[in-house]
């Protein structure tokens, strides 16, 4: 293996790494400046965005995964940036219908915007870029095969990444389940956290 083929594939597990750290970062201002911060309750189409953000960011937890224990082949690089594409996909599908419920002129829109986009929308930029990303990996599948690093803090760096990933998803999966208490569907235009009486 080259130095060119090395750092390639270096660059290849960092790139995994910064995907799934910029979500983390995008969930975590979602919840805890948006809807805890600001009091702007998300509604059903919002949650299944914040779904399939961390379905679309299981795939380069799997690769990293799959690295960090010398497992990874080329196989599974690729069905990690497919897990990345399916749930980008879906994840655009919510987004776009979201974007359509407040397309007619004057309507505010849901929630606040940031630089004259709301979230959904920020949300579907996101998924064009995760299926970009994807598929330029895809077009250089052998040449950025990840490679996981060598020294034990980056290694160590990379674990406590996929470690918040995780708690991320534990704590949305709170946060839903309080703000839908045990009624089977999440209500319309939420004001509260009906586990806690809210509405």
């Amino acid at each position: 293996m080259t130095v060119i083929d090395r750092l390639a594939g270096k660059l290849g597990f960092w790139a995994q790494v910064a995907f799934i750290f910029a979500y983390v970062g995008i969930l975590s201002t979602a919840m805890f400046v948006f809807q805890f911060g600001m009091g702007e309750m998300p509604c059903p189409l919002c949650i299944t965005q914040r779904m399939a953000m961390m379905a679309a960011s299981l795939g380069p937890v799997y690769v990293i995964v799959s690295a960090l224990r010398d497992r990874l082949t080329t196989t599974k690089f690729m069905v990690g940036l497919g897990m990345a594409v399916i749930g980008a996909v879906v994840g655009a599908v919510m987004s776009t219908r979201q974007i359509e419920l407040h397309i007619l002129p004057g309507d505010p829109g849901y929630g606040t915007a940031i630089m004259g986009l709301h979230l959904y929308t920020w949300a579907l930029v996101t998924f064009v870029v995760v299926v970009l990303f994807a598929g330029a990996l895809l077009l250089f599948g052998h040449e950025f095969q990840p490679i996981a690093p060598e020294a034990k803090w980056a290694r160590t760096l990379a674990w406590i990444v996929v470690w918040v990933f995780i708690a991320t998803i534990a704590i949305n999966m709170l946060v839903v389940f309080a703000e839908e208490g045990f009624n089977l569907y999440l209500p319309d235009d939420p004001t509260g956290y009906v586990l806690f009486g809210g509405k």
